[in-house]
């Protein structure tokens, strides 16, 4: 799954510009839309008038459109009965559940034949409700799940809380999404964004958005809905799941260094106690052939990056992380350094896990 936007018809962006973020994010290789039915400040009048226009551009530019519905919707959309078929009509492709919908509702909306998926709540998802709803029949392939986000300061979720929901749905082969705020326009009525996690809501778009796909998040939508041409190009450019990007500070000038660093690696099974280390450095710099002349070799500590130079014989171009302090050496360059924000994220690259240095 790609990453998405959000979009609040009748709030806080005009129409036009609703209009203009859709297409800028399609240009950026963004593919999902976020949007909610049932926010109690929207404009009603205001949703009912957009609605049509935006759903019209949004198939139009190759995008899926994940609404919150609630048996409320039906006066919304004026529609006398809640049905499946009423909504692929409209446009959508992903419906997320609210509230008042029973496990044999949601069941049968999972087989419904418009190839519109059901989308849970993950932070609310249960062990217990998962094996109730396949019970039930519940077609695994129809359903997805996605995180709230939490307007209110304060009261966005635990990480640990998020990792063993995350868990937990991967192990039903259930896709996952969640939600990191921008600070440029806060959406209100609060105005203190729409993270998924408190601890994003004053961290930045692109640490927020880095640490979601590190811990497996399969989508990331910008919960606010006029997010920056840089955050867009973030959002469209970091899709990966399956990789931790991290973001160093460069010590060297040597543009041979910097291009052999900036490769993607997998960081060794045989983990080590003082340092993480990587599978192909050693085979890159090999290839590369270019010589890795001793250039400050000093006192090395926690999260800085290095890069073993010619003196080290066969370990020539072995690049490793810090986990602790360690002592100078005449043999192991220092090239890059990890800022402490990004220390946080070492904890994600165990062994076997791939990861790139943005430098």
């Amino acid at each position: 799954m790609a990453n998405g936007i959000s979009i609040y018809l009748g709030l806080d962006n005009t129409h036009d510009e609703n209009i203009s973020l859709i297409k800028e994010a399609a240009c950026k290789g963004i593919k999902r839309i976020f949007t909610s039915l049932h926010i109690p400040e929207t404009s009603q009048d205001i949703l009912k008038a957009g609605l049509k226009e935006i759903l019209q551009l949004a198939q139009k530019e190759g995008m899926e459109i994940i609404s919150d519905v609630s048996p409320n919707t039906l006066s919304v959309l004026d529609m006398e009965s809640f049905s499946i078929e009423s909504f692929a009509k409209l446009g959508l492709t992903t419906l997320r559940l609210d509230y008042g919908f029973t496990i044999a509702e949601i069941a049968d909306m999972t087989k419904n034949p418009f190839g519109i998926k059901i989308q849970l709540n993950a932070s609310t998802v249960t062990s217990d409700y998962i094996h109730e709803l396949l019970q039930a029949g519940a077609d695994i392939n129809g359903l997805e799940a996605s995180h709230n986000f939490f307007p209110r300061e304060n009261t966005g979720l635990d990480e640990d809380f998020v990792v063993k929901k995350n868990q937990l749905l991967h192990h039903h082969h259930i896709a996952v999404s969640a939600f990191i705020p921008s600070h440029h326009r806060p959406r209100s009525p609060i105005g203190a964004g729409l993270p998924t996690l408190e601890m994003h809501r004053t961290a930045s778009f692109d640490f927020s958005l880095r640490h979601l796909l590190a811990l497996g998040m399969d989508s990331v939508f910008v919960g606010d809905s006029m997010p920056t041409e840089d955050e867009l190009n973030l959002l469209g450019s970091f899709t990966d799941k399956n990789i931790v990007l991290l973001r160093p500070e460069l010590l060297t000038n040597n543009p041979d260094i910097i291009e052999l660093i900036s490769k993607k690696f997998t960081t060794r099974l045989d983990e080590a106690r003082d340092v993480i280390r990587t599978q192909e450095s050693r085979q890159y710099a090999k290839e590369a052939s270019f010589e890795i002349a001793p250039e400050h070799c000093i006192t090395r500590s926690t999260g800085f990056i290095t890069l073993d130079n010619e003196s080290y014989g066969r370990y020539k171009g072995e690049l490793q992380i810090l986990k602790t302090s360690l002592p100078s050496d005449y043999r192991v360059n220092v090239v890059a350094s990890l800022p402490d924000s990004e220390l946080y994220l070492l904890k994600y690259l165990q062994p076997g896990t791939a990861f790139q240095l943005l430098v």
